[in-house]
C-alpha cells in the first residue's frame, strides 16, 4: 500500500513538472536562483537614467570619464579649446557685422517687459532702482567705514562707547538697504550686509 502511495505522487508530481515545462514556467532550481542578477529598486533605475542624461549634457571631450570629478573649469577650459580652434582655422573671419557698433538698444535674454521698462528709463536719463540703490549703499558704506576707522583711532577716548552706539546705528539702516536691493535685483547681483565684528576685526588687522 505504502509502495503504491509513494509511486502516485512520484508519478503527479512528474506530471505537474511537465505540465510547467509545457505552459512555459520553469521548475526553480538552486543554480538558477545564484545566477539569476537581482533586480535594480527605482532609485537605482532612476539615479542611472539623470546620470546618463547629465552624461549626455557634457562635451564630448569630458564623457566617459567615470572616476573623475568634472567642475565647471572643465566644461570652460573645453570651450576655450574649442575656440582658439576655431579663431586657428579662421571661423571668425568676415563674420556679418565685423568692424561696426553692437546693436545694445534691446537686450534678447532679458524678459521682454523688463528690457522695454530699462528701454524706457535710459532713454530719460533715468536708472531702475537697484542701480541707483547700489550707488547708494557703496557710498554709505565708505563713508561709514571712514567714520569707523577714525573713531576706533581714537577709542581710547571716553566718547567711544556713544560713538559706537551711533555707528552700529548706522550700519542697521545700511543693512537695511542691502535687505531691500537684494530684493529687487536680478539674480546674480545680491551683496552682503556689514558686520559690526567683521568690521572691527579689518581694523585690528590693519594694526598688526
Amino acid at each position: 500500500m505504502a509502495t503504491r502511495l509513494a509511486r502516485r505522487t512520484r508519478s503527479s508530481s512528474s506530471l505537474f513538472w511537465r505540465w510547467t515545462e509545457i505552459s512555459g514556467l520553469r521548475r526553480p532550481s538552486s543554480s538558477s536562483s545564484k545566477s539569476e542578477k537581482p533586480e535594480k529598486k527605482p532609485l537605482d533605475r532612476l539615479s542611472t537614467i539623470i546620470d546618463a542624461v547629465n552624461e549626455r549634457k557634457l562635451p564630448p571631450e569630458l564623457r566617459g570619464r567615470r572616476n573623475t570629478v568634472r567642475s565647471e573649469t572643465d566644461i570652460i577650459n573645453v570651450v576655450e579649446q574649442r575656440i582658439w580652434h576655431s579663431m586657428e582655422e579662421g571661423q571668425f573671419e568676415n563674420l556679418p557685422g565685423k568692424g561696426k557698433p553692437l546693436n545694445l538698444s534691446s537686450n534678447p535674454h532679458a524678459d521682454p517687459a523688463d528690457d522695454t521698462l530699462y528701454r524706457v528709463l535710459s532713454k530719460n536719463g533715468c536708472a531702475p532702482r537697484w542701480v541707483e540703490l547700489n550707488k547708494e549703499i557703496r557710498s554709505q558704506a565708505s563713508e561709514w567705514r571712514r567714520a569707523l576707522k577714525k573713531a576706533w583711532e581714537a577709542r581710547d577716548d571716553s566718547k567711544w562707547d556713544q560713538t559706537a552706539e551711533a555707528l552700529k546705528l548706522q550700519l542697521k539702516h545700511i543693512n537695511n538697504k542691502v535687505m531691500e536691493y537684494n530684493l529687487i535685483v536680478p539674480f546674480g547681483r545680491q551683496m552682503f550686509g556689514l558686520k559690526w565684528e567683521k568690521e572691527l576685526d579689518r581694523l585690528e588687522l590693519k594694526e598688526c
